[in-house]
């Protein structure tokens, strides 16, 4: 009970705390808008580390790719696998979160207003125009801003390709950026001390000048995503298993599955899990070579919960700012960020939930300052989808080794 705890310390503290906010702002109304500053306090600081904390995780992240055991055919596959099961577990969010509306403010106009950016310009661009600015900038001290996000990305791919490419002769270089990312996230750990202080005043001013229909919308969000966790996690990944190695499979999955589940709810990480899992598809019949490299890939690549939390933060905003994604290009668009915003999540507690939040305001055009709202959401969803996100990566291993082995990996194990 005690280790249970000590994981989710910082989430209980945080839970607190917006519940002590939102308690303020329902009592004090417009009064706890007084508050506002410490909570603006708390996003400046996110903004000044976003940058750096993209930039040397990105590029140490592809720096130290290796190459896999087993040849290019179980690259194929773990790839085939990611990209089906990423995009079912979308399609399940988007289905989820259209049925149900998550939030129903009053005034959606006064809201966008008040978190509009300060920066928008109002310049009509071609579709060609609009990308090139979108992904690159003029001037190198242009990239060193939280308004050019994707540049920055894609900057910070290629200088990670370089580092790679050029190996030993690129080594003094590698080992300072990797020791620069340790510092600048023992800083965002520092930073994320003040995240009940800073999140629980924003959301006392939020509460206070928009109502509790915000407040109403983070509990309806909560117990949705918990339904739909559930679900997915009893439903989908049982059809896996059985697609995978038939009723065999699907036996040999819920035989073994409890460890890795246990895991992934008691520490909260995906990274942590890593061990148990891998051990987990093990024991279900995956051979080695194919554990030992889709759980590990899985772990930075694929993560059907957070996919899933990525709709929901999407739909959340859109809801909130009162923007139309009926249309069957918002949809696409909301599908193509959630997949982007997935894949810039690392396996730790904090720093690549950042990231992917501040990709998703960024592509889907919501206001910068809309950052802590994100926040709250990915924090009372994080256990469910921490679970997802590791049972997912043992059902998938289930769903390469019948690609790769055929259909009777299962009994060749065995």
């Amino acid at each position: 009970m005690k280790k249970i705890f000590k994981n989710y310390k910082q989430t209980i503290i945080l839970l607190i705390s917006l519940l002590i906010g939102a308690c303020i702002g329902l009592i004090f109304k417009e009064k706890a808008s007084i508050l506002s500053p410490l909570g603006d306090l708390f996003l400046n600081m996110m903004f000044v580390l976003i940058v750096p904390l993209i930039f040397l995780t990105i590029t140490t992240s592809i720096a130290k790719i290796t190459h896999p055991k087993r040849l290019g055919k179980v690259l194929t596959s773990i790839l085939t696998v990611f990209i089906i099961t990423s995009l079912v577990a979308v399609l399940v969010g988007i289905v989820s979160t259209y049925s149900f509306k998550l939030v129903n403010p009053k005034d959606t106009a006064s809201i966008k207003t008040s978190m509009s950016n300060d920066n928008a310009q109002d310049v009509k661009l071609s579709l060609l125009e609009r990308t090139v600015s979108a992904i690159s900038v003029e001037d190198f001290s242009l990239i060193l801003s939280k308004n050019n996000i994707l540049a920055l990305v894609i900057f910070s791919i290629f200088v990670g390709i370089a580092i790679s490419k050029l190996g030993n002769e690129a080594k003094p270089f590698k080992d300072l950026l990797e020791s620069a990312n340790k510092v600048i996230n023992k800083v965002l750990e520092f930073a994320f001390m003040y995240a009940p202080i800073g999140l629980g005043c924003y959301f006392a001013s939020l509460i206070g000048t928009f109502g509790n229909e915000i407040a109403i919308g983070y509990l309806k969000t909560f117990i949705i995503y918990l339904v739909v966790s559930i679900l997915f996690y009893l439903i989908i990944y049982s059809i896996y298993a059985y697609i995978a190695g038939g009723k065999k499979g699907l036996k040999s999955y819920w035989k073994n599955i409890i460890p890795a589940t246990a895991t992934s709810i008691a520490t909260c990480s995906s990274a942590a899990s890593i061990p148990v899992n891998m051990d987990c598809s093990k024991k279900i019949g995956v051979s080695n070579d194919i554990a030992e490299t889709t759980i590990p890939l899985g772990t930075s690549f694929h993560k059907d919960g957070s996919l899933i939390g990525s709709v929901f933060k999407i739909m959340f905003l859109a809801y909130l700012f009162g923007i139309d994604v009926t249309s069957t290009a918002s949809v696409i668009k909301i599908i193509t960020t959630s997949v982007i915003a997935n894949l810039l999540i690392v396996a730790v507690p904090v720093g690549g939930g950042t990231i992917s939040e501040m990709m998703i305001i960024t592509l889907m055009g919501f206001p910068i300052a809309s950052l802590p709202i994100l926040t709250v959401i990915a924090t009372i969803i994080d256990a469910p989808a921490t679970m997802l996100n590791v049972v997912g990566d043992t059902a998938s291993s289930m769903l390469v080794s019948r690609m790769v082995d055929g259909k009777k990996w299962l009994k060749q194990k065995i």
